[in-house]
């Protein structure tokens, strides 16, 4: 089988360390026996100075004619971020309909982490709501100068609501893992009331799946406190987006997180790493590429190649636990070193992670 990639290395750190993970997808796809397509598409901040905007005006055409995307990083010091975000990876995501963002958290051994905890204490993941909500771009700025007023309009719609949560519900089923909603009801009285609503109403559907309802800022607390606690949360874009940060500093290292955003019913996916663009280091070669060879692994686990994608996890964790470590996690290695580790690694035995 074959399945074309559309490869958007982006800004800063983001070719560095994609370029590890096409090294990692190509070498497991040779093991595994199947074939990758991957084509690079040179959008991002580079673009923009060139033309204008951050891909061209066909871009989601164009990514059509793909099955799913690989990406790195945007935003660059030099550009406003509404103007990258907003140019690219915002309206992929809308106007592919990719509305579940996941986001796992775990601890993997050998890495330093800042709370005590076990692997299985910390093995959750979050499902954010990815089109709609906080991030919707409603609003205005208005009278401009010392009376200026921004309005900044949160949509939430009982349909977005309800397909993402539904999805998690579904996911918690089928990891058997606590279950929890995030809401701020108390201080949101109109969306999220509408959220606590509709999870109610769908979790009508699910009658085996134990699951209860949070604020965020409880959430955030327990998440350190009693990590044990979670297994699946489902929270709307903003609360979504922040949560998975925490999560990412609790394992360790912003550079470790991975992401997919999708589509269950077409099936399209873009995967990416959390981390950004990060400038501060960009083109001295000590990213870390784990997050972005994990969001590779999450693009074969999706596009059906779950054996590969363990493979990949069982790889990353062997080199995280022999202390292969690149700046951010206290070590010296490379961002080439440790993606030349996690390619030795796959050439072991073809063993699942648990």
């Amino acid at each position: 089988m074959a399945h074309r990639i559309a490869v958007i290395p982006g800004d800063g750190v983001g070719p560095e360390v994609i370029a590890q993970g096409v090294a990692v997808l190509e070498r497991v796809a040779a093991l595994y026996g199947f074939e990758l397509h991957l084509q690079e598409l040179p959008w991002g901040s580079s673009y923009y100075r060139r033309h204008g905007r951050m891909m061209p005006p066909d871009g989601i055409e164009t990514l059509k004619t793909f099955d799913a995307a690989y990406f790195g990083a945007v935003g660059s010091p030099d550009l406003p971020d509404h103007v990258t975000v907003w140019g690219l990876i915002l309206p992929i995501r809308q106007h592919l309909d990719l509305y579940v963002n996941l986001r796992p958290v775990r601890l993997f051994p050998g890495v330093p982490a800042p709370i005590r905890a076990t692997p299985e204490e910390v093995d959750w993941v979050i499902v954010r709501e990815n089109t709609e909500g906080e991030y919707s771009g409603l609003g205005g700025r208005y009278r401009r100068g010392e009376e200026e007023v921004a309005v900044q309009v949160d949509l939430f719609t009982r349909g977005g609501i309800a397909r993402v949560v539904r999805y998690a519900f579904d996911l918690a089923r089928r990891r058997r893992k606590p279950f929890v909603s995030v809401t701020k009801s108390n201080a949101l009285p109109h969306s999220m009331t509408l959220w606590d609503q509709v999870v109610t109403e769908v979790a009508a559907d699910y009658p085996d799946v134990p699951w209860t309802s949070m604020h965020v800022d409880a959430v955030a607390y327990r998440l350190v406190k009693e990590p044990g606690r979670f297994g699946v949360v489902v929270a709307s874009n903003l609360f979504g987006d922040i949560l998975s940060d925490l999560g990412a500093a609790l394992m360790g290292s912003l550079g470790l997180a991975p992401s997919a955003n999708l589509n269950p019913e077409s099936g399209w996916l873009l995967c990416e790493p959390v981390h950004g663009s990060a400038p501060d280091i960009a083109g001295k070669g000590i990213a870390n590429p784990i997050g972005a060879i994990w969001s590779g692994a999450m693009l074969l686990e999706h596009l059906g190649w779950g054996d590969a994608a363990q493979a990949i996890l069982k790889a990353v964790q062997r080199t995280l636990e022999e202390g292969v470590h690149t700046p951010d996690l206290g070590g010296s290695a490379t961002t080439a070193e440790v993606g030349r580790a996690v390619l030795e690694a796959l050439e072991g035995p073809r063993v699942a992670v648990p």
